[in-house]
């Protein structure tokens, strides 16, 4: 592998996360295209202000470094297509999480599969996971430079380690530690539920809350804090904001 900075790369999906991945990964100075599955001329302004630009998405995944996926977990086989004609070279990360009332029940998923060795099934292509265990709200507001006290960590997973050393380099872009999680069999760890996820950890805590997730118990906690999120939800008195939802994914998850 020979990726050198600035990188060029690829984004897929302008959600909450992926417009932050797009205005955080152009401020830092790399080669930014964004696309969405509505056209160019739907993507808002303000992700575009740092100098991301605004593409196709067949032109989303040309000559790039990195193709970042940000879409809901059940879009994923729809974008595979996309996916086949990639140079070998090509790291795809990948950020979705499944949520069954969103994505609609995934029988492989419901049965015990990783996340994300279904995702790269789907695909046909290796990928790493980055950017899935952190609410959206954080990750807009609270990232931090390289070496700051108190600066938030989430785990990168992954089969090929330089891969995921490349990926933890943009992590920090973004303004966070990457902490390596090792292999995607044990990306389960940082799945909705477990105790690194949405829990804004530092560094120094995340080998302990991964090591203490127990997969038997994710589901029941991701459905009962998307609950609680959803109660919550539907005005501007109630609104949950990303601080109430870091203090009800510690509560539940660790």
């Amino acid at each position: 592998m020979n990726h050198s900075f600035p990188l060029n790369i690829g984004i897929l999906g302008t959600g909450h996360i992926g417009k932050t991945l797009a205005r955080k990964l152009a401020a830092a100075g790399h080669n930014v295209k964004v696309a969405n599955s509505r056209g160019p001329e739907t993507i808002e302004a303000e992700i575009l202000e740092t100098g991301a630009l605004p593409v196709k998405a067949e032109h989303a995944v040309s000559d790039v470094d990195v193709l970042i996926l940000s879409v809901p977990l059940m879009r994923i086989p729809e974008i595979s297509q996309l996916i086949v004609s990639l140079p070998s070279d090509v790291i795809v990360a990948d950020t979705s999480n499944y949520y069954p009332h969103r994505d609609q029940k995934i029988d492989a998923i419901e049965g015990g599969q990783v996340e994300s060795q279904w995702v790269e099934k789907q695909l046909g292509w290796p990928i790493i996971k980055a950017w899935n265990a952190i609410g959206s709200g954080s990750f807009a507001a609270k990232g931090k430079p390289a070496g700051a006290e108190g600066r938030i960590a989430i785990p990168v997973a992954g089969d090929n380690k330089e891969h995921r050393k490349l990926i933890a380099k943009l992590v920090s872009d973004t303004g966070f530690d990457a902490y390596d999680a090792g292999s995607l069999t044990e990306s389960w760890r940082q799945q909705p539920g477990s105790p690194v996820y949405c829990t804004d950890l530092q560094y120094d805590e995340i080998s302990a809350a991964l090591a203490s997730a127990e997969a038997s118990r994710l589901a029941t906690r991701r459905d009962l804090a998307a609950a609680i999120f959803q109660e919550r939800a539907g005005d501007n008195r109630t609104n949950p904001d990303a601080d109430f939802g870091v203090q009800v994914s510690r509560i539940i998850f660790m």
